[in-house]
């Protein structure tokens, strides 16, 4: 069994990652480890900040780990909010601040297309790996849904006709950024066996 250390504290993705995996890789939290520390997320990158967070667990105490970072790219905004995501109106990370600043700032455009990236950084035995999952959609003129988090009440992906916070979580993971990379990741540590 691969055991790996996810770099989050946040809940719903370690529940979305182990709905993911398969009952061969064993995911440890940060808190499992003893790290309760903030991770610095200091990148101007998606990419930049998930190697970051996966490197620091990795030097720091010795776990092969990954680490996800994501963006809301909203193309009227010049793929604002991005690497600013979760901080967007704050450093309290509010997710219903975030979503009325992104409703305000796109109140005065038609386009309204988006997409949400993850990127996954691996680091094992030094070795550092990246995937990236992409979903297209648009951002919707009010929120819907009770599930998920961040966005996901006003992002609607390509194709469906309700929002990710609309969706049961399985359907979500299979057309989802984070369940796209996290495939990306399954499939080479598989491969790697």
């Amino acid at each position: 069994m691969i055991e790996l250390v996810f770099a989050t504290n946040n809940e719903n993705k370690i529940k979305e990652i182990n709905a993911l995996l398969t009952n061969s890789i064993k995911i440890l939290s940060l808190k499992d480890i003893g790290c309760h520390e903030g991770i610095p997320e200091t990148a101007d990158t998606i990419k930049g900040n998930a190697i970051l967070k996966a490197k620091y667990v990795y030097e720091k105490y010795g776990y092969d780990c990954f680490a996800d970072d994501t963006g809301l790219e909203i193309k009227s905004l010049n793929d604002e909010p991005g690497v600013f995501s979760a901080r967007y109106a704050g450093e309290e990370k509010n997710a219903d601040k975030n979503m009325n600043k992104v409703l305000q700032k796109l109140a005065l455009y038609s386009d309204r297309t988006a997409q949400f990236k993850t990127v996954v950084a691996l680091v094992i035995n030094g070795e550092t790996s990246t995937f990236e999952g992409i979903v297209e959609g648009e951002i919707t003129s009010n929120k819907h849904g009770k599930n998920g988090f961040g966005y996901d009440p006003i992002f609607k992906p390509n194709g469906y006709k309700i929002t990710f916070a609309e969706m049961p979580l399985s359907e979500k993971n299979k057309i989802s950024h984070r369940g796209r990379a996290v495939k990306k990741l399954i499939d080479f540590l598989n491969s790697t066996k």
